[in-house]
């Protein structure tokens, strides 16, 4: 199980990501510089032990009304090679030393941790204590298992997620969508926007928005690459 470090980090999380979050093309734009917090997420623990899996949610109250994002980070002890698009930045770590933070669709690491959990392969791990398991987090999959080793390619942004291609997969290629701009639902309604047809899976996990209330969304999906 993955240790979780309560320490500092410069510059931290969020600072990185008020830099990175403007450029992506999923960033709902402002009169102003985004004004991060933290609002909840998850780990999956990397078998190997070498790569730090993180599912972060971050809310931007810089605009007329709050947007929760959702950020997956891997931190590395050394650059990954291939991946100089998806470098978020570098950080010291008061443990670790320096970090080279990537979001994590770009990290075949953690796209390989999500399928697995997807598939109730891994487990979902609590965002700041070590060696908890974090029952919130729900995957609901149909079909066939996928192939092992199963990974993801091209990598393209859109207005709302980012889209992976997952090979190789029985029954023809699946897509692989990971949410970005949160869209809380309510009960009965978390499985809705995954009901399309073709779909295989999906994952929903909670965040707390900024007047404290709970919210519950859909974080990820895998459905045929041809069902849109």
């Amino acid at each position: 199980m993955a240790v979780i470090h309560h320490t500092t980090m410069s510059p931290t999380k969020l600072e990185l990501l008020a830099g990175w979050l403007p450029a992506r093309s999923w960033y709902v734009r402002t009169r102003s510089a985004p004004e991060l917090s933290r609002a909840g997420g998850f780990r999956i623990d990397d078998p190997a032990g070498e790569v730090g899996i993180e599912f972060m949610v971050v809310t931007d109250t810089s605009g007329d009304r709050p947007i929760a994002y959702h950020v997956p980070l891997t931190y590395r002890g050394a650059p990954l090679d291939g991946a100089e698009e998806g470098l978020v930045g570098t950080s010291e770590h008061g443990v670790l030393g320096r970090r080279w933070i990537y979001d994590g669709v770009h990290d075949p690491v953690l796209v390989a941790q999500l399928l697995a959990l997807l598939q109730g392969k891994a487990e979902a791990q609590h965002q700041s204590l070590s060696d908890t398991p974090d029952p919130s987090v729900a995957a609901h999959f149909t079909g066939p298992a996928l192939p092992e080793p199963a990974a993801a390619r091209a990598v393209v942004d859109g207005p709302d997620g980012t889209r992976l291609a997952v090979e190789p997969a029985e029954g023809g290629p699946l897509a692989l969508t990971v949410s970005r701009v949160l869209r809380a639902q309510g009960p009965g309604t978390a499985g809705d926007s995954a009901a399309q047809a073709g779909t295989r899976a999906h994952l929903t996990a909670g965040w707390t928005a900024p007047d404290g209330a709970e919210r519950r969304g859909l974080f990820a999906v895998l459905r045929a690459a041809d069902a849109g």
